[in-house]
């Protein structure tokens, strides 16, 4: 570690102290942020593992629907069905704040029917697909929600996690070291200023003695 470039006086070693207990109390605060940041880090990606399973899944069958559908419906037919589309979609996006972390919520509102279609010239496997890409719909916004959610506290973590470990390697240590070093001048100036002193005195005392013995 090195010593920082401070005289070394006792209002610098104060002032060390000082900084020194600021520091700790900062590294600790810093710490404990960067653990929560982490518990909650490690529950968003296990929602967001557990709903990407689903949400692919049912995407899957939707598309299998669809492509049955596309197998048995002409061209023509398909396109007008799916032309003008009744369904409405609001989405609303507020920021929230978590441990200094902005986190977006994503509000959905649906209205109107996903089938704009009459049911003559198209399939079963359409209505199917209209209805699983329907409810999946929420569930892939709110996975985009969990995924932005996740890249700003790993990002949040990492800043974190460079900050400990600057207080804990560089500025703690170099402040101790500055401490122990402005402490040990000082009680090497007291001391050499009790041994003037002890000097200073036998001196005056010989000369006492000297002035009663002549």
């Amino acid at each position: 570690m090195a010593i920082l470039k401070v005289n070394p006086t006792r209002v610098s070693l104060l002032r060390l102290k000082k900084e020194h207990k600021v520091a700790k109390k900062g590294h600790k605060l810093l710490k404990d942020k960067r653990d929560g940041l982490v518990k909650k880090f490690m529950s968003v990606i296990y929602e967001t593992r557990d709903l990407r399973v689903s949400v692919e899944e049912r995407l899957g069958s939707a598309f299998d629907s669809y492509t049955r559908a596309t197998s048995m419906t002409a061209s023509a037919a398909l396109n007008t069905a799916l032309m003008l589309p009744n369904a409405k979609i609001d989405l609303d996006v507020e920021v929230k704040s978590v441990m200094s972390v902005k986190i977006p919520e994503f509000k959905v509102e649906k209205s109107g029917s996903a089938f704009s279609y009459g049911m003559l010239e198209t399939t079963g496997d359409l209505d199917n697909a209209m209805v699983k890409f329907d409810m999946v719909f929420v569930d892939i916004i709110r996975l985009a929600e969990l995924e932005k959610t996740a890249e700003n506290l790993a990002e949040e973590i990492e800043k974190t996690r460079r900050r400990v470990s600057a207080l804990e390697n560089v500025r703690i240590p170099n402040l101790e070291d500055t401490i122990k070093f402005i402490t040990m001048q000082l009680d090497e100036r007291n001391r050499d200023a009790v041994v003037s002193t002890m000097r200073v005195k036998a001196m005056i005392l010989a000369k006492e003695e000297a002035a009663q013995n002549s």
